[in-house]
């Protein structure tokens, strides 16, 4: 068995009624695949170097969260909610036709697959959580207020930016200045050297001045509304999980997974053999990204335990597909040489 190609995939468009949800389907077309969702403010771009790594025979579909990527962005007036991004799996299930899911998830996406694998654990069937579990905990309740409702003012501004962009374009910069404004603003855990895999699907050419670009994906996702899960609730949640499998891969330099995890961490080992987690030395929020590798040591041992290849999968079905082939000829010619005897005898 070999590993997934980058360059072998599938663009899809999933209806939405606000517009259509973008992917990329990687590989193995004909089985359910793992569905992918990327973090805040990225897109599916954040597994381009971890895809090849993973495993040919099953596929991966990687979506573009709304307002993200090439997906559409909600209409005006409405607002980005964690809540209802849990909301995009059961679609993309639906449209699918999937009884069950894979997730695999970083950040945002990672905060999604807990919440949903908490609120219908029978309809997932394994989970990858990349440098998250839960939503950053609530330090100061004042601080929290206070930056909620500057969200809101931020919020607001931006649509009318918005309204007014339909008679100015945004302000566009060259790649080298959007490279280094993405790996500012993740904090350099998008370094510049990986920049290219986020801002493929998340800039537009500029109709004004050549050789420049903009943000293209939807401004008000910055201030999307998070959540604050208290301890006795995602103490709850983790118990709804179960014996599901679990993997989580944390970044060391990453603040991410803390000590709010500790609780859940506790609950999701007791009596779960499928509960796995590692830390990957020198790691940051972006772990998967700029750490690929290592990340894979953990990722395909847990995909291949917990989705094996079906018989249909395996590359020896080609060769199988072929000694039927064969046994064929053979039948046929017996057939011909026992009718070419009958025709001599007569």
């Amino acid at each position: 068995m070999g590993t997934l190609s980058l360059s072998d995939f599938e663009e899809v468009r999933i209806p939405a009624p606000w517009g259509h949800i973008s992917g990329r389907w990687y590989g193995n077309r004909n089985e359910r695949p793992i569905l992918a969702i990327h973090g805040w403010l990225d897109n599916l771009g954040t597994f381009d170097r971890l895809i090849p790594l993973l495993p040919d025979y099953i596929g991966v579909l990687c979506i573009d969260l709304p307002g993200h990527g090439r997906s559409s962005h909600l209409q005006p007036g409405m607002h980005y909610s964690i809540y209802d991004y849990v909301f995009i799996i059961p679609r993309v299930m639906k449209e699918y036709g999937w009884t069950k899911v894979s997730l695999m998830g970083h950040s945002l996406g990672g905060i999604m697959s807990f919440m949903y694998a908490s609120l219908a654990p029978h309809t997932v069937d394994m989970v990858i959580s990349l440098d998250i579990l839960l939503p950053k905990p609530l330090v100061d309740p004042g601080a929290a207020l206070f930056e909620a409702a500057r969200d809101m003012e931020k919020h607001l501004v931006e649509e009318d930016r918005q309204e007014q962009s339909n008679l100015h374009e945004p302000p566009s910069y060259t790649l080298s200045q959007l490279t280094k404004v993405l790996a500012k603003g993740s904090s350099n855990s998008v370094t510049t050297e990986f920049a290219k895999h986020l801002l493929h699907r998340q800039v537009a050419k500029s109709q004004l001045y050549p050789d420049r670009f903009y943000f293209s994906r939807d401004g008000r996702v910055k201030y999307y509304h998070s959540i604050f899960i208290e301890p006795g609730l995602a103490a709850e949640m983790a118990k709804r999980i179960r014996r599901k499998p679990y993997l989580i891969i944390k970044g060391s330099r990453s603040y991410y997974v803390g000590d709010c995890c500790e609780e859940p961490f506790s609950i999701m080992r007791e009596n779960n053999p499928h509960f796995e987690f590692y830390e990957v030395e020198g790691g940051t929020h972006h772990v998967h990204l700029h750490a690929a590798e290592e990340c894979a040591r953990y990722i395909v041992p847990f995909i291949r335990h917990h989705r094996p290849p079906t018989l249909t999968s395996w590359s020896l079905a080609g060769k199988e597909q072929k000694l039927s082939l064969n046994d064929k000829r053979k039948v046929q010619e017996r057939f011909f040489e026992r009718s070419k005897n009958k025709r001599s005898k007569l």
